[in-house]
């Protein structure tokens, strides 16, 4: 299922008013884990998967990148994207992830951050960016935390004065279709394990560099005192991969 909420005006103007979406990376908690992750970038072929604003691509193209392409399924986010960027290098197509199918090699690093937790079949979508990147390119992305997707409710058990008592957890091996609520809307968001995740990176050609569950740092903290509730359950996982030179899959 493809699915494209950000053409639809009321929860497009809601996803606006966010922080990160006025602030930019800067504003997005994981970015700073997200950036370390990231390989460097002078003279790459980049392409990001659900580009967004594309802050992620001009950021690329602001160290050294050859070229970068931004995806996107939302014509509203892409034409944000393309006000807010003035780069000949940079280019916005709309597509949607699962139908990606770009020639063998054509990429060395591939980005995607939030939004693969949207995409039904991760394997193939995986297969598929496999594909494009070069032997030895970069894959970085961002998903919204197994412990987090795994039930659709995404929020915590109250006690009887509102107090958050403990994230409940369920159904965590239970893969598939979750019918979440997001900015007032309901959203369909696919739950994975972290086995999963990691299990279709690997058969997709990829060796693993390093992961992240975001633990909040003091500065992010002492920046956003409601970061402390990521200290009590994981929000992110963030996987930092490599496509093999050599692979028999």
């Amino acid at each position: 299922m493809k699915q494209n909420k950000y053409d639809d005006k009321e929860f497009f103007s809601s996803y606006s008013r966010m922080p990160r979406s006025l602030g930019g990376l800067d504003a997005a908690g994981e970015w700073s884990t997200l950036r370390g992750m990231l390989p460097d970038l002078e003279g790459k072929r980049v392409l990001d998967l659900g580009c967004g604003f594309g802050w992620h691509c001009r950021y690329a193209r602001q160290h050294g990148a050859l070229s970068v392409l931004g995806l996107d399924l939302s014509e509203n986010m892409l034409q944000r994207a393309r006000e807010m960027t003035d780069d000949p290098a940079i280019e916005y197509r709309r597509s949607a992830i699962e139908d990606i199918d770009f020639s063998e090699g054509e990429f060395d690093v591939v980005i995607s951050s939030l939004a693969l937790h949207y995409v039904e079949d991760f394997a193939g979508a995986v297969r598929k960016i496999s594909r494009s990147l070069a032997a030895g390119g970069d894959f970085v992305l961002s998903v919204e935390h197994p412990v987090f997707t795994a039930l659709a409710a995404q929020d915590w058990h109250y006690g009887p004065d509102g107090e958050k008592l403990h994230w409940p957890l369920d159904r965590y091996h239970e893969l598939g279709l979750r019918n979440s609520r997001f900015l007032g809307s309901d959203v369909i968001k696919y739950h994975r394990t972290v086995s999963a995740y990691l299990n279709a990176l690997i058969g997709g050609g990829f060796d693993i560099k390093e992961l992240s569950e975001l633990t909040p740092t003091e500065a992010m903290l002492e920046s956003n005192p409601a970061w402390a509730e990521e200290v009590r359950r994981p929000m992110f996982f963030l996987i930092s991969a490599k496509k093999r030179q050599w692979s028999s899959r």
